[in-house]
């Protein structure tokens, strides 16, 4: 896991496919002091140095007129003359100055997935009256990528996707994960002291009002999908005179753990399963995984079984075991335009590794960037913002539970993580309230499975009149998807280049024709949260 950039594959705007772009969510309590934009001293003038940014880690290209630079930032805002760390930001500049009105800022979701390259990856995806207003903005958050990237001491094959994720054991137990869990944080917290404690979102929020700062905007503007959804919030909320126009997709609950939302993963496994069975069964005379819906699941849930008790070896990702195979269809499950690589990974594990052999789609780490780095940063934040139950006995119960209410996930978003053996966070998290300026877009599908309906449904609540909400008829993590074009993608193309926001909350389908599988390539990522 960690930076695990993957071969060039265009698609709908979203993080790259590493481990870390699979999850996204945080906790009640009172704003923090230090967050408070009057509580925070203001930053001396940093002079920027903008250079030619380094190569892509996935091997799109990048636009030769996207400029990288580096700028300092606190630490700790509690001591905000003490010990600093660097952000790298990027900034795509718009071909139209004139009529320009600001920057646009991007995140890529996770916790954990570096953003440096996002503007030049999402220009392809904004209409022209949007291109001609912003500068695109990015950074690779504090700890992510080369902004002084945090590491745990392991190397990539020491951070499984299906232990990072938590599945639990083929009988239900979770002692590998409680193992793992434990292990993992001994590991972080040892080799980081201090530092991996401050690596949460309220401090990226600081973060990134610092390079509001410096590169001389009053405001930003900002488009996020899954965990960015969160970051967004908590900056609207500690500097809400500073925001523009938010657009903020795939959405998650704002005043709840960690753990809350990441154990409502389970029943939106479930509900995304259901398209994709109907989706396998409708091509049951060239697929044959079941003629009907329920015969697809069922023969999914066989074949999880199957490997659990004697895994097929994959010539570039090792033995595929029933919890490997389990990540794999999750992930893949995120947008439709993958249900194919899923049906390819099925056929190729039914027939035991006979046949085509699928695409494997981790490659190589960054150099210079430790091959644990996206699980590092996962982990710090998960931890950092909400604290964990302690008790090892309510996990195993909930497991138990979850596995047999939500077969299809098995019980992993119900599952352990490192925060169960994490310290306090050093400060309350944000509480997000409905008080500031009503300038917040939301989009969301139906069936995410990454950042379920329910989650979006309390983002709108909490936020009130700040908001309005666009749900569109679909399973895809994220609505803002050029390949799915919907109310949702007008909402935020006419929000974005004119500031109007939709009169009330809208629903939709996809429109017509789009809600069928595209034949362009799959999304380059896999986000979730």
């Amino acid at each position: 896991m960690a930076t695990r950039p993957t071969a060039p594959r265009p698609g709908p705007a979203g993080p790259l496919r590493t481990l870390g772009a699979a999850l996204a969510l945080a906790l009640a309590g009172t704003t923090a002091g230090v967050g408070a934009a009057e509580a925070v001293p203001a930053p001396s003038p940093q002079r920027l140095v903008w250079t030619d940014c380094p190569a892509d880690p996935s091997g799109a290209p990048v636009d030769p007129r996207l400029r990288c630079t580096t700028l300092k930032v606190p630490l700790d805002y509690r001591a905000p003359r003490g010990r600093t760390i660097e952000i790298a930001v990027s900034r795509l500049p718009t071909a139209k100055p004139g009529l320009r009105r600001g920057i646009l800022v991007h995140n890529g979701g996770g916790p954990g997935i570096a953003s440096l390259h996002l503007p030049s990856a999402q220009e392809a995806g904004y209409p022209r009256e949007v291109l001609d207003r912003y500068d695109l903005v990015s950074f690779d958050p504090r700890g992510v990528g080369r902004s002084t990237p945090v590491s745990c001491g392991r190397t990539a094959a020491e951070v499984p996707y299906e232990l990072v994720f938590p599945y639990p054991a083929p009988d239900g137990s979770i002692a590998p994960n409680v193992r793992f869990a434990r292990d993992l944080a001994r590991d972080c917290l040892a080799r980081n002291g201090d530092w991996i404690r401050h690596l949460t979102t309220a401090d990226t929020a600081r973060d990134l009002d610092r390079v509001r700062a410096a590169l001389g905007e009053p405001k930003i503007s900002y488009r996020a999908a899954s965990y960015g959804t969160y970051l967004g919030v908590v900056y609207a909320e500690l500097f809400p005179g500073r925001t523009d126009r938010f657009v903020l997709d795939g959405n998650v609950s704002p005043n709840v753990t960690w753990q809350d939302r990441l154990a409502t993963w389970d029943h939106a496994g479930e509900l995304r399963f259901e398209d994709f069975a109907a989706w396998a069964a409708e091509r049951d005379a060239t697929l044959r995984f079941g003629a009907t819906p329920a015969a697809v699941r069922a023969n999914y849930l066989a074949l999880a079984a199957k490997l659990d008790r004697a895994p097929v070896n994959h010539p570039v990702a090792g033995p595929v075991d029933g919890n490997l195979w389990r990540t794999l269809y999750r992930l893949d499950s995120y947008h439709t335009a993958l249900f194919q690589e899923i049906a390819d990974w099925w056929r190729f594990l039914a027939d035991d590794g006979a046949g085509p052999v699928p695409y494997w789609w981790l490659t190589k780490g960054t150099p210079g960037i430790p091959d644990d780095n996206d699980v590092a940063a996962l982990t710090a934040v998960l931890c950092g913002d909400t604290p964990a139950p302690r008790d090892l006995g309510r996990y195993q119960r909930n497991v138990t539970e979850s596995r047999q209410r939500n077969p299809i996930v098995a019980g992993m978003g119900a599952n352990i993580w490192p925060c169960a053996f994490w310290p306090a966070p050093v400060e309350p998290a944000v509480r997000i309230t409905d008080r500031g300026p009503a300038n917040i877009l939301l989009l969301q599908t139906a069936r995410d499975p990454a950042t379920p309906l329910v989650g979006a449904l309390a983002m709108r609540a909490t936020l009130g009149d700040r908001a309005r909400m666009v749900t569109v008829d679909g399973g895809n993590h994220g609505a803002y998807d050029r390949s799915v074009p919907s109310c949702a993608v007008t909402a935020a193309d006419r929000f974005l280049s004119t500031g109007a926001l939709p009169p009330h909350d809208l629903a939709c389908a996809p429109d017509a024709a789009a809600d069928a599988p595209t034949s362009a390539a799959p999304p380059s990522g896999r986000s979730g949260r």
